[in-house]
């Protein structure tokens, strides 16, 4: 783990020509209620949390990568794959802990061992898709817009437009938003949506502002849908099964 022992900068003073120090932080709990043991069950044959963690140190630009997490198989498994691993405290692990409370464990704690980052960047296992390219362009894009957050996103499959809620009876009455009727899909605006795969903050604004809401200086990071899959098994290992025998590029 290297030591890194410089300040927290302001957003504004980081410099194009210094690169940033920054963190790859996978956050990786043993509980699951909708998928027990996700974080370790075998897609494409590795771990599921293997995927992120490879594509973590396959980055050109993150300096570390850990893996928050209070499972002892998780562990073993990160180490494995080349990982370092952070304690988290059970407190953490519930299924009301944010992802704020984690981030800011992580930094505090790393901290006070001496190590200081100027960027943390969030990855999700439940996205095992996404690539260290990826990666690399929305830092790339963070330090080219100075922002205090990079988000990824990709397109939605059908514009919200086509979309509104039903009635207990199923009533179409009023379903039908203003003049979608009359437009074409074509030329409805696009239309992008949260993909849970990447999440890079601005250290000092995160540790002084307690928040995630960066939405005054966060831009979007598009990527494409076939690497948005936020965790179906059944969808990724397609998806990775076709994918290794040359059928999809």
């Amino acid at each position: 783990m290297r030591t890194l022992l410089s300040a927290f900068p302001d957003t504004n003073t980081m410099s194009h020509n210094i690169p940033p120090r920054i963190l790859g932080l996978i956050p990786a709990r043993g509980g699951s209620k909708r998928l027990p043991r996700k974080n370790v069950l075998p897609l494409a044959g590795k771990p599921l949390i293997a995927w992120t963690i490879e594509a973590a140190l396959g980055s050109a630009s993150l300096n570390n990568v850990v893996v928050s997490t209070d499972d002892a198989e998780i562990r073993e498994v990160a180490r494995n794959h080349g990982a370092e691993v952070l304690e988290r405290p059970a407190a953490l692990a519930s299924d009301t802990a944010t992802s704020l409370e984690v981030l800011l464990h992580t930094l505090r704690t790393l901290a006070s061992q001496g190590e200081h980052y100027d960027l943390v960047v969030l990855l999700q296992p439940t996205s095992p898709l996404r690539s260290s390219a990826d990666i690399d362009r929305a830092i790339d894009l963070l330090r080219e817009r100075q922002a205090d957050a990079v988000i990824s996103v990709c397109e939605t499959d059908h514009p919200p437009k086509w979309s509104n809620t039903l009635p207990d009876d199923r009533s179409m009455a009023g379903f039908y938003r203003p003049g979608v009727r009359e437009t074409r899909s074509q030329d409805l605006p696009r239309s992008y949506r949260l993909n849970g795969a990447i999440y890079i903050y601005n250290c000092e604004r995160l540790l002084r502002s307690k928040s995630l809401d960066m939405d005054d200086n966060c831009y979007a990071y598009v990527m494409p849908r076939e690497r948005s899959i936020d965790i179906d098994f059944e969808i990724a290992q397609l998806y990775l099964n076709r994918s290794n025998q040359g059928i999809l590029p």
